[in-house]
């Protein structure tokens, strides 16, 4: 039989070492279908339950395998659903590829079923590259530029392929007017370097200084070695934006943990008294939480120049790779001898982990949320990967869980959106499948989609060397983020209809398809129930009855900002005394003596 183009594309996806698609079926793709099944599955495709899912299970798996995510869905509608997934890959920068199907060529134009402008869709959210195949010669440098291009540009690109091409026989470009071939696949790559005299300029910088601080965030991932030693030549403490939380352990006593409004109390003094700043590798937007401007000489190091002194008015922009930069500064950097900075940051930050687990253990109705993470930290493996949904849960994974040296974890950083946790898991057991997984996800996420996905994990869990994947939900039947919102920035109270979720029980629904799942209603029991979701060889759900009154105050908040929360709860909770309670107590916790 002849090959067509839906084979070549896959031929070509095998060359690329492209392992799995995550995918839906439709009719717009039902000749790339077709070709799996001639190809023996090879790649595998990976039928999620959704385009959306399939869209955030390739993001999951680019983020944590550092190779391309390959999704796929048909035409209108499936294309659609690949948006929420795509932006995500957008705004984190990491590399994903979209495959999509489209109306037969002859029916374009013709308001033909399940037309979509393709172009015009996916026209933002596939900026770096976006193409329409048309004739087969258009392969194979249509699918390499995608793939290279996402690679280099750490960004989402899409394929678009009519039904009826992919049906047709492959014609592979030729040497002719207007033929463009392709050279087969590889991976280049390149340290990028700054000129010496900028690398000085930032050397003469931070040795001025006396209170260095450093924020890191995932682009400072290759330079774990470069990075402390930088720390321990300038005395600085190192904070962490929320994609860049797994870069450095926490049991490293001058790395402050997370910046911003889910951030630690020893990082927001760091960055509030420090002299000097540099930032390696991050783009945290919010700039309130950087020094105040003018009270820092401040460096900056990033691969992608657009994001250089975009969040802070710094003095030295280093464009390059971190790992690379770092070592040409390093030498020029002098050790300073005064340690009393370093000490000091050392001293919050011990200080910090005590009250973070005082505030874990209170008492709370019926689990306080902040003691699933810290129980989950004090057994968890040291080779785990970690997925936080966005919600009031992603507060305790940026406070409370502490990475150690091969831990990873990772979160929708940027876009911020709900029903990430269960799919990134997913594409975190594809690319690790020796690896224990553990999502930790709100109810409400659950609701969304993350119930589907379980369907998911069940059906692909044999292919896993490791079945272990714990999904934990945070089980308060409150969409409990916005909740807090409205209480702290718009003043208002609970609004019931618009908050409560239905109930339903979440360990019952993964043993019905045959998984493992326990409830736990007792703080006493939930050290144990880690222990047993940890060891047992099964996927596993962790449905866990929190107290959605345990306030994820910010360290930084005064007693004013809580006295004006406590106000807005009172002029209609339907629980407010509980809550206001467990605010105070909560609060307090910061304030009792450190026992060091």
């Amino acid at each position: 039989m002849s090959e067509t183009v839906a084979d070549h594309v896959l031929t070509r996806l095998r060359e690329w070492n492209v392992e799995q698609v995550f995918a839906y079926p439709g009719d717009g793709i039902n000749g790339l279908v077709s070709a799996f099944g001639a190809a023996e599955n090879k790649p595998r495709f990976v039928q999620t339950r959704h385009e959306e899912m399939a869209a955030f299970a390739a993001v999951g798996y680019a983020k944590l395998s550092g190779r391309p995510g390959v999704c796929m869905a048909t035409s209108g509608p499936g294309a659609i659903h690949l948006l929420n997934g795509l932006y995500d890959a957008k705004l984190d920068h990491v590399p994903v590829v979209a495959i999509v199907g489209q109306t037969a060529r002859s029916a374009m134009g013709g308001s033909y079923q399940q037309e979509v402008d393709l172009q015009a869709l996916f026209k933002d959210v596939a900026s770096e590259y976006l193409v329409e195949v048309n004739v087969s010669e258009q392969l194979p440098n249509a699918l390499d530029r995608a793939l290279r291009t996402a690679i280099a540009q750490r960004a989402p690109t899409a394929l678009i392929i009519p039904a009826d091409l992919q049906e047709e026989t492959y014609q592979p470009p030729q040497h002719e007017f207007k033929h463009v071939p392709s050279s087969p696949p590889d991976h280049p790559r390149a340290s990028v370097i700054p000129p010496s005299e900028e690398v000085a300029r930032a050397a003469e910088v931070l040795n001025a200084g006396e209170k260095v601080a450093i924020l890191i965030g995932q682009g400072a991932r290759n330079a774990v070695t470069e990075l402390r030693e930088v720390a321990e030549l300038t005395g600085a403490g190192v904070a962490k934006a929320l994609l860049g939380k797994d870069v450095l352990p926490d049991d490293l006593p001058y790395v402050t943990g997370s910046i911003g409004l889910l951030g630690t109390r020893p990082t927001y003094e760091m960055m509030r008294d420090c002299d000097t700043f540099l930032i390696v590798g991050s783009n945290m937007p919010y700039a309130q939480f950087l020094p105040e401007f003018g009270q820092a000489r401040a460096v900056q190091i990033d691969i992608d120049p657009r994001f250089l002194g975009l969040r802070y008015p710094t003095e030295v922009n280093l464009l390059g790779d971190a790992k690379g930069t770092l070592q040409q500064l390093i030498p020029l950097l002098e050790r300073k001898t005064g340690r009393g900075w370093r000490e000091k940051i050392e001293k919050n930050t011990g200080e910090w982990h005590e009250t973070l687990t005082r505030q874990a253990m209170l008492e709370a109705d019926p689990v306080n949320p902040m003691r699933i993470v810290h129980e989950l930290s004090e057994r968890i493996p040291e080779d785990a990967i970690v997925t936080a949904d966005s919600g009031s849960a992603t507060n305790w994974y940026a406070r409370n869980l502490r990475m150690r040296a091969r831990m990873r974890g990772t979160l929708s950083g940027t876009l911020a959106t709900m029903g990430s946790g269960v799919p990134y898991a997913i594409g975190a057991k594809f690319a690790h499948p020796d690896r224990p997984v553990i999502a930790l996800v709100g109810d409400g996420a659950m609701q969304m989609n993350g119930m589907a996905e379980l369907l998911t994990i069940a059906r692909y869990r044999e292919l896993w060397a490791d079945q272990r994947c714990v999904v934990c939900v945070f089980h308060n039947g409150d969409l409990n983020q916005v909740t807090w919102e409205l209480r702290a920035m718009g003043g208002s109270p609970k609004f019931e209809p618009s908050q409560t979720l239905p109930e339903v029980s979440y360990s019952d629904f993964a043993l019905e398809i045959g998984l493992g799942g326990i409830a736990v209603d007792d703080p006493a029991r939930l050290g144990e129930a880690w222990d047993v979701a940890l060891s047992t060889n099964v996927p596993t759900v962790l449905d866990v009855r929190c107290d959605p009154e345990v306030p994820p105050i910010p360290p930084h908040a005064t007693f004013e900002q809580v006295k004006a929360l406590t106000e807005a709860v009172l002029k209609g909770e339907p629980d407010a005394w509980h809550l206001v309670a467990q605010g105070i107590k909560t609060k307090m916790q910061e304030m009792l003596p450190s026992r060091r």
